[in-house]
Protein backbone atom coordinates (compact mmCIF):
# COMPACT_ATOMS: atom_id res chain seq x y z
CA UNK A 1 0.00 0.00 0.00
CA UNK A 2 2.69 2.46 0.71
CA UNK A 3 4.42 2.36 -2.19
CA UNK A 4 0.86 2.87 -3.77
CA UNK A 5 0.60 5.99 -2.12
CA UNK A 6 3.82 7.22 -3.55
CA UNK A 7 3.67 6.28 -6.89
CA UNK A 8 0.06 8.43 -6.68
CA UNK A 9 2.12 11.50 -5.01
CA UNK A 10 4.81 11.16 -7.81
CA UNK A 11 2.25 11.17 -10.50
CA UNK A 12 0.41 13.90 -9.26
CA UNK A 13 3.53 15.92 -9.17
CA UNK A 14 3.77 14.80 -13.02
CA UNK A 15 7.04 12.58 -11.88
CA UNK A 16 8.26 9.27 -12.54
CA UNK A 17 9.58 6.00 -10.43
CA UNK A 18 11.97 3.56 -11.60
CA UNK A 19 12.71 0.42 -9.57
CA UNK A 20 16.10 -1.64 -10.00
CA UNK A 21 15.74 -5.00 -8.04
CA UNK A 22 19.17 -7.69 -7.68
CA UNK A 23 18.40 -10.53 -5.39
CA UNK A 24 20.82 -10.90 -2.36
CA UNK A 25 21.57 -6.94 -3.18
CA UNK A 26 18.27 -4.82 -2.21
CA UNK A 27 16.22 -2.69 -4.22
CA UNK A 28 16.61 0.66 -5.73
CA UNK A 29 14.08 3.19 -6.35
CA UNK A 30 15.06 6.14 -7.76
CA UNK A 31 12.37 9.43 -8.15
CA UNK A 32 12.10 11.91 -11.30
CA UNK A 33 10.89 15.12 -10.77
CA UNK A 34 10.90 18.67 -13.40
CA UNK A 35 13.45 20.57 -12.04
CA UNK A 36 12.22 24.12 -11.86
CA UNK A 37 14.96 26.78 -13.10
CA UNK A 38 12.55 29.79 -12.74
CA UNK A 39 12.15 31.46 -9.04
CA UNK A 40 11.36 29.70 -6.13
CA UNK A 41 8.09 30.34 -5.35
CA UNK A 42 7.08 30.03 -1.51
CA UNK A 43 3.84 28.34 -0.80
CA UNK A 44 1.94 30.20 1.95
CA UNK A 45 0.09 27.42 3.93
CA UNK A 46 -3.91 28.69 3.40
CA UNK A 47 -5.19 30.07 7.18
CA UNK A 48 -7.54 27.75 9.11
CA UNK A 49 -10.23 30.29 9.53
CA UNK A 50 -11.04 30.00 5.57
CA UNK A 51 -12.01 25.91 6.11
CA UNK A 52 -15.05 24.83 7.64
CA UNK A 53 -14.47 23.73 11.29
CA UNK A 54 -16.27 21.36 13.37
CA UNK A 55 -19.30 22.21 14.96
CA UNK A 56 -18.51 20.47 18.22
CA UNK A 57 -18.98 16.68 16.12
CA UNK A 58 -16.82 13.55 17.27
CA UNK A 59 -15.08 11.97 14.16
CA UNK A 60 -13.25 8.45 14.62
CA UNK A 61 -10.78 8.20 11.89
CA UNK A 62 -10.01 4.36 11.25
CA UNK A 63 -6.16 3.80 9.49
CA UNK A 64 -3.93 0.40 9.79
CA UNK A 65 -0.74 2.96 9.18
CA UNK A 66 0.08 4.58 12.22
CA UNK A 67 2.46 7.59 10.69
CA UNK A 68 -1.56 8.09 8.19
CA UNK A 69 -3.10 7.44 11.52
CA UNK A 70 -1.54 10.13 13.58
CA UNK A 71 -1.19 12.30 10.63
CA UNK A 72 -4.99 12.08 10.22
CA UNK A 73 -5.94 12.84 13.77
CA UNK A 74 -3.80 16.37 13.97
CA UNK A 75 -5.75 17.26 10.73
CA UNK A 76 -9.03 16.58 12.50
CA UNK A 77 -7.65 18.22 15.46
CA UNK A 78 -6.84 21.04 13.45
CA UNK A 79 -9.96 21.61 12.30
CA UNK A 80 -11.73 21.10 16.17
CA UNK A 81 -13.45 18.09 15.87
CA UNK A 82 -12.94 15.64 18.58
CA UNK A 83 -10.87 12.47 17.05
CA UNK A 84 -11.11 8.93 18.44
CA UNK A 85 -8.70 6.76 16.77
CA UNK A 86 -9.18 3.23 15.82
CA UNK A 87 -5.64 1.06 15.05
CA UNK A 88 -7.27 -1.76 13.08
CA UNK A 89 -11.62 -2.30 11.79
CA UNK A 90 -11.56 -4.84 14.94
CA UNK A 91 -10.62 -1.73 17.37
CA UNK A 92 -13.43 0.79 15.61
CA UNK A 93 -16.53 -2.21 16.03
CA UNK A 94 -15.33 -2.92 19.52
CA UNK A 95 -15.22 0.49 19.98
CA UNK A 96 -18.77 1.17 19.11
CA UNK A 97 -20.11 -1.75 20.53
CA UNK A 98 -18.77 -1.29 24.00
CA UNK A 99 -18.44 2.67 24.57
CA UNK A 100 -21.61 4.96 24.47
CA UNK A 101 -19.29 7.53 22.56
CA UNK A 102 -21.54 9.82 19.81
CA UNK A 103 -19.93 9.47 16.98
CA UNK A 104 -21.04 11.81 14.03
CA UNK A 105 -18.55 10.43 11.03
CA UNK A 106 -16.38 7.39 10.62
CA UNK A 107 -13.37 8.43 8.05
CA UNK A 108 -12.03 4.69 7.45
CA UNK A 109 -9.23 3.65 4.98
CA UNK A 110 -10.65 1.40 1.86
CA UNK A 111 -7.70 -0.91 2.36
CA UNK A 112 -7.21 -2.84 5.31
CA UNK A 113 -5.78 -6.22 6.50
CA UNK A 114 -8.65 -7.20 8.90
CA UNK A 115 -11.47 -6.57 6.57
CA UNK A 116 -11.54 -3.81 3.66
CA UNK A 117 -13.39 -0.53 4.70
CA UNK A 118 -16.87 -1.41 2.86
CA UNK A 119 -16.90 -4.27 5.08
CA UNK A 120 -16.22 -2.15 8.27
CA UNK A 121 -18.83 0.33 7.51
CA UNK A 122 -21.24 -2.83 7.06
CA UNK A 123 -20.22 -3.99 10.17
CA UNK A 124 -20.71 -0.47 11.77
CA UNK A 125 -24.08 -0.17 10.05
CA UNK A 126 -25.56 -3.02 12.32
CA UNK A 127 -24.96 -1.18 15.54
CA UNK A 128 -25.17 2.61 14.46
CA UNK A 129 -27.45 2.20 11.04
CA UNK A 130 -27.39 6.22 11.06
CA UNK A 131 -23.88 6.58 11.16
CA UNK A 132 -22.10 8.51 8.01
CA UNK A 133 -19.36 7.17 6.85
CA UNK A 134 -15.77 8.52 4.43
CA UNK A 135 -13.51 6.35 2.68
CA UNK A 136 -10.42 7.19 2.01
CA UNK A 137 -7.34 5.44 -0.25
CA UNK A 138 -4.04 6.21 -1.82
CA UNK A 139 -6.07 4.46 -4.99
CA UNK A 140 -8.54 6.45 -7.03
CA UNK A 141 -12.23 5.68 -7.02
CA UNK A 142 -12.58 4.34 -10.16
CA UNK A 143 -10.53 1.58 -8.76
CA UNK A 144 -11.65 1.31 -6.00
CA UNK A 145 -15.04 1.23 -7.29
CA UNK A 146 -13.84 -1.30 -10.17
CA UNK A 147 -12.81 -3.80 -7.41
CA UNK A 148 -16.35 -3.58 -6.07
CA UNK A 149 -15.32 -2.42 -2.80
CA UNK A 150 -17.17 0.87 -2.92
CA UNK A 151 -19.93 2.29 -5.46
CA UNK A 152 -19.48 4.86 -7.06
CA UNK A 153 -21.80 7.00 -5.28
CA UNK A 154 -19.99 6.96 -1.81
CA UNK A 155 -18.39 9.42 0.18
CA UNK A 156 -14.52 9.35 -1.26
CA UNK A 157 -11.42 11.36 -0.71
CA UNK A 158 -8.07 10.15 -2.19
CA UNK A 159 -5.05 10.31 0.10
CA UNK A 160 -3.16 12.08 -0.45
CA UNK A 161 -5.39 15.09 0.72
CA UNK A 162 -4.87 18.73 1.90
CA UNK A 163 -6.86 19.95 5.42
CA UNK A 164 -9.47 22.02 3.54
CA UNK A 165 -10.01 19.11 0.74
CA UNK A 166 -10.79 17.12 4.14
CA UNK A 167 -13.00 19.94 5.74
CA UNK A 168 -15.06 20.28 3.00
CA UNK A 169 -15.31 16.55 2.22
CA UNK A 170 -16.23 16.38 5.81
CA UNK A 171 -19.06 19.50 6.01
CA UNK A 172 -20.75 18.13 3.12
CA UNK A 173 -21.75 15.26 4.98
CA UNK A 174 -22.30 16.01 7.89
CA UNK A 175 -23.94 18.95 6.45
Amino acid sequence: MGLAIVYGIIKQNKGFITAYSEPGRGTTFKIYFQSNAGEAVTERPEPVLDMPQSRGETVMIVEDDPTVLELGMMMLQQLEYVVIPAHSPNEAIRMLEEENTEIDLVITDVVMPEMNGRELADRLATIRPDLKCLFMSGYTANVIAQQGVLDKDVNFIQKPFRVKDLAVKIRRILG
